[in-house]
């Protein structure tokens, strides 16, 4: 501290002019602590924000891998089967390998208010019960019986020796939803984004209907068409009279 002093002095004894004030150097280095030492301070990342987590509300980023989530264990066919015995008039949903958790929180829970006594699903190439589908579920994912079987052509046939009637959604059928008779014991099946029903899952079915369409748009999502179809059903049936 005391040599870099007196050389700033010395530069103004020689008529050298530095840019800064002698004395106001002299007095920043005085003040300063004697044991400070000259750490980096590490930067957060970019585009952290400092005020809450918003990385739950940022989009996913396409180049990373997503973290698997665990499903919750569901029921199986033997329990489907108690549980229809058990209900005079069965009123059931059959989702044909919907994958997406989103859809199916929000089918859960129009399921739950509709009166849905089960939700069926295959094991294979469709989304169970994960913490995002409770969350978007809003809680009906812990009150609406939800099944999943192995051969779900095999449990609709079981399902038909039960007494109950299959309804599939299909843009290929000639008779619109409305125009069916939803009443008495029932199974609605929708099938999976973008693909619909799979071809052995549409032969089991009754009846096929399809949801009028007045705009550009070929079909709806199938939480929406989901909705729209269990509450054409509890109209026709009465359940919220």
């Amino acid at each position: 501290m005391l040599p870099l002093t007196r050389f700033f002095k010395r530069l103004r004894d020689e008529g050298t002019r530095p840019r800064i004030s002698v004395d106001s150097l002299c007095f920043a280095i005085e003040l300063r602590p004697q044991n400070s030492s000259h750490k980096r301070v590490k930067r957060k990342n970019f585009g952290e924000r400092s005020h809450g987590d918003r990385s739950k509300q940022a989009r996913e980023n396409r180049h990373v891998k997503p973290i698997e989530e665990k499903s919750t264990p569901a029921l199986d066919e033997h329990d489907l089967m108690r549980l229809v015995a058990e209900i005079e008039v069965p009123f059931l949903l059959i989702l044909d390998c919907v994958q997406d958790p989103h859809n199916l929180g929000a089918i859960l829970r129009t399921a739950d208010a509709a009166g849905v006594h089960a939700v069926i699903a295959p094991k294979d190439k469709a989304v169970g019960i994960t913490e995002t589908v409770r969350r978007v579920s809003v809680g009906a994912a812990d009150h609406v019986p939800f099944v999943q079987v192995t051969n779900l052509a095999r449990t609709m046939e079981q399902l038909k020796e039960a007494g109950v009637w299959f309804v599939g959604t299909s843009d290929r059928a000639e008779k619109t939803l409305y125009e069916l008779d939803l009443r008495g014991p029932l199974a609605l099946v929708l099938g999976a984004e973008e693909k619909g029903m799979r071809r052995l899952t549409e032969e089991n079915c009754d009846f096929l209907a399809k949801l009028p369409m007045a705009g550009k748009v070929e079909c709806l999502n199938v939480s929406v068409a989901t909705g729209v179809c269990l509450f054409e059903a509890v109209r026709q049936r009465g359940a919220l009279a």
